[in-house]
């Protein structure tokens, strides 16, 4: 799954840096919880699912599903007399079982309306199955299930926009499972550790498609406007990773070999089908190739809907997206490796990690999420390349270290206040590069072997982190205790200080590494690679202790000395390098993280001759997120940069092969205001790249208000992403009561990380706008985004304007609008 906190660090980190908040901020000390000092252990499995059958149909009017259920079971071990089912919420009017043909009625309880105790007919042994009929309604939206920061709401079934009422919105149903979510729309045994095939007879209106795990079996017209469409699950999969969706969809149909892959998107989407997700052939090609097994269910289907609680879900065969994978082709054209793109990779590699082996335990989710989140740099290596590859990487493990309270986190831990804290950067982002780490410490020949050990004795099973390593161990023939000790079942990270000293009476190159976390001391095998006269010499050495001291044999003093030259580790750094060191770094070291190391020293050195030299080559860099970090970190106010800059800066905002590479030159140029630059951002109107629009209409903005009032007005009808954001700025800098109902819309409108980049500008035209009434609608927007987003630090950022705003409506006598900015700083600094 990739969550809605893991979205929302996704589109927030960039944004934090720029204005100086932290996640750091929303931290306060808090008493330890409770909860936390319960050990959570495996549940027992009394009773296990076998097959599940489901026939349901849909009121949408009271938002209700009336089912009817056949679930067969079988005694685990024990024999036992009773049967436990998950049942959140629901009417339960009929339980009983199944004996020749006839329902025998059963006792029940079910007084917390949460679990339902069944007294059967008989002790059952584990060598006879047994099968038990329910009658029953679930109520999703009377039923009170808190959500998380991970998945915002935890009700299970979902009615989407029922009556039409809602404009531009489609009709829809649809299903979320994880984590015990199944249970609020059929009963079950809602643990991992289950595992049934499953049958589900869904009756809709006609009109409508359906779908569900597995094969579609049969379609049958009722006469009465409605269908019923049956599904067939016929290989064993988690009660969570069932899933159902109803609503007006297209179905484009994509095949892999001989298996079915289809794409089912709102009709307005469908005829960028193949664009959005037509790299799924590919993807499912690579994955079962490199991991020795082909991808093991009937068929694999993608739907997109609305209003989703996260971000996407790996139900088996069936993915489900949150709708910010729809995307237009003049959209896809600045997407590169997108937040939607490497979902799709990750969801689908979940097909294996996640749905053909389960976490058998909450505690253990690494096994699946850890797995999802490695397959997204996988993907990127094979796809777009090892640059595009380490950059993904490293957003994850900065997103991981920037987070405070991760390093207090084993990846494996059995202390938690509810499963879904376990949705977070140390499953998912810590535990991706602890499988980078891994593959390349084993070489990739072993790592893969192993993994196809573990998927191969697991499947259709749950596994856990031990049998991960045992299949490892078995794969490479190494001892691995040492690495899941401290990575799996401890907390932290190395904060990792770097010197060097060369002697050259000894002809030797000392490196002092020093540990400084507090805790444990991380045993770190890496590389070293040595470049000096003219050659590179690598070395593999481990550090075993808090302190180490390494020398190298070296006729002359190293050019540079590369200490973890794999750039692999999950580290926080200091590396005492010189800038002539790291200069060397960015030419001659040959990985993304060298030259991204080397950008950000010169960065801070432009007044140099060298730091000046790097920033110039890096603005032709191979990768375009290197060229980008260059652009922006480039001082023009210094005269040599300045003059090496301008034609390069030129030539890369007219015929740059990356989209946002030519935008973010074009900024740099608009931040100029060098009138001898508007016919470059005129023609650059052109083009079919909303980035590069955006970035042309906000430098017109800065060198002729008035004339990029009139252009903002003609893209109106046409624009998305960096371009909305732009007309939105330009309406807010430069215009006036006029404007505003455009730009308070768009703002209402737009997605979190679109609306953090109007905020300032929104703001500003709060303060300064004309009429009262649409003053205190900003005021209100801003109030209402403060509290929304305050978990993630933004409370001071928000105040801050709403102050600045009641200080310019106290000039313009708007006494009311004043007091509603006092009172919105207040909700703000008061919201839990």
């Amino acid at each position: 799954m990739i969550t809605t906190k893991t979205l929302s660090a996704f589109i927030l980190s960039g944004l934090f840096s720029g204005l100086a908040i932290t996640a750091a901020n929303a931290q306060t000390a808090k008493p330890e919880d409770p909860a936390l000092k319960i050990y959570r252990a495996t549940p027992p499995r009394i009773n296990d699912l076998i097959h599940t059958k489901l026939d349901v149909r849909f009121d949408y009017k009271k938002r209700y599903l009336y089912g009817k259920e056949w679930v067969t079971l079988k005694p685990h071990f024990y024999p036992t007399d009773s049967l436990r089912l998950d049942a959140k919420g629901m009417d339960l009017k009929t339980i009983a079982v199944v004996k020749n043909g006839k329902n025998i009625p059963l006792k029940f309880k079910y007084d917390d309306s949460l679990t339902v105790n069944i007294q059967l007919d008989k002790v059952y042994h584990n060598t006879e199955n047994y099968t038990i009929y329910i009658d029953y309604t679930s109520k999703p939206n009377e039923l009170k299930q808190q959500g998380s920061a991970a998945i915002t709401d935890a009700k299970g079934l979902y009615f989407i926009n029922p009556d039409g009422t809602e404009k531009d919105k489609p009709t829809q149903i649809w299903t979320q499972g994880e984590s015990e979510s199944s249970s609020c729309w059929f009963p079950t045994i809602d643990k991992t550790s289950q595992k049934t095939t499953d049958e589900i007879s869904m009756t809709v209106p006609a009109k409508y498609v359906t779908l569900s795990n597995g094969r579609l079996a049969s379609q049958k017209l009722n006469g009465d406007g409605t269908r019923t469409d049956t599904w067939k699950q016929e290989l064993p999969h988690a009660p969570y990773l069932f899933m159902m969706a109803v609503g007006d969809f297209k179905i484009y149909k994509d095949k892999w070999r001989n298996k079915e892959v289809n794409y089912y998107l709102e009709p307005k989407y469908a005829p960028y089908a193949k664009q959005i997700f037509g790299m799924t052939p590919e993807l499912i090609e690579f994955y079962s190739t490199t991991l020795g097994v082909d991808f093991p269910w009937y068929k694999y289907s993608q739907i997109v809907v609305r209003d989703y609680v996260s971000g996407a879900m790996e139900n088996t065969s069936a993915t489900l997206h949150g709708d910010y994978v729809q995307e237009t082709p003049r959209e896809l054209i600045d997407a590169n490796y997108d937040a939607g793109r490497s979902t799709i990779a990750h969801e689908l590699f979940h097909q294996w990690f996640g749905d053909l082996v389960t976490a058998e335990s909450w505690s253990n989710l690494t096994v699946n999420e850890s797995f999802a989140d490695f397959s997204e740099m996988l993907w990127a290596e094979h796809k777009y390349g090892k640059d595009e590859a380490d950059a993904h990487s490293n957003d994850a493990m900065v997103n991981y270290l920037s987070s405070p309270d991760a390093k207090t986190k084993d990846l494996v831990r059995f202390h938690y206040n509810n499963e879904m804290d376990m949705f977070d950067v140390v499953t998912y982002q810590k535990g991706g590069r602890i499988l980078n780490m891994l593959r390349n410490y084993l070489g990739k020949d072993a790592f893969y072997k192993g993994l196809n050990i573990y998927l191969k004795t697991n499947a259709f099973k749950a596994g856990e982190a031990q049998q991960l390593r045992l299949a490892e161990e078995e794969a490479s023939g190494l001892d691995l205790n040492w690495f899941f000790n401290q990575w799996y079942y401890g907390a932290g990270h190395p904060v990792l200080n770097i010197s060097y000293k060369y002697d050259d009476a000894t002809k030797t190159e000392t490196v002092y590494l020093a540990q400084t976390q507090d805790g444990q001391t991380f045993k770190l095998p890496m590389a070293v690679d040595i470049y000096a006269g003219g050659k590179k010499n690598r070395f593999k050495v481990w550090m075993n202790d808090k302190a180490d001291t390494l020398t190298f044999p070296s006729a002359t003093k190293p050019d540079l000395v590369n200490v973890d030259a794999d750039k692999v580790l999950l580290v926080k750094k200091t590396d005492d390098k010189t800038l002539d060191q790291f200069a060397f770094q960015y030419f001659n070291a040959p990985l993304y993280m060298d030259r991204f190391e080397a950008i950000n020293f010169a960065a801070a050195h432009q007044a140099d001759k060298t730091g000046q030299k790097v920033m110039i080559a890096a603005l032709k860099d191979k990768y375009y997120g290197l060229r980008i970090k260059a652009i922006k970190a480039l001082n023009m106010s210094i005269d040599d940069i300045h003059n090496a800059a301008l034609p390069v800066l030129t030539s890369l905002a007219q015929t740059d092969e990356n989209t946002l590479v030519r935008a973010a030159a074009i900024s740099k140029l608009g931040a100029l205001k060098a009138s001898g630059n508007l016919t470059l951002f005129k023609q650059a109107l052109s083009s079919q790249s909303y980035a590069v629009q955006g970035a042309a209409l906000s430098a017109i903005a800065l060198l002729d208000p008035a004339q990029s009032l009139t252009l903002a007005k003609g893209f109106e009808q046409d624009n998305k992403g960096a371009l909305s954001q732009a007309i939105v700025t330009t309406y807010a800098t430069n215009g006036g009561s006029e404007q505003w109902p455009y730009v308070y819309k768009q703002y209402s409108d737009a997605g979190p990380q679109t609306k953090f980049g109007l905020t300032r500008s929104f703001a500003a035209m709060t303060g300064r706008v004309d009429k009262p009434e649409y003053a205190q609608q900003g005021i209100t927007a801003l109030k209402e985004l403060g509290i929304k987003y305050k978990q993630f630090g933004v409370a001071p950022f928000i105040t801050g304007l709403l102050n600045t705003i009641k200080t310019e409506r106290t000039k313009l006598n708007d006494t009311a609008s004043a007091t509603a900015a006092d009172e919105a700083v207040k909700a703000v600094n008061d919201a839990k």
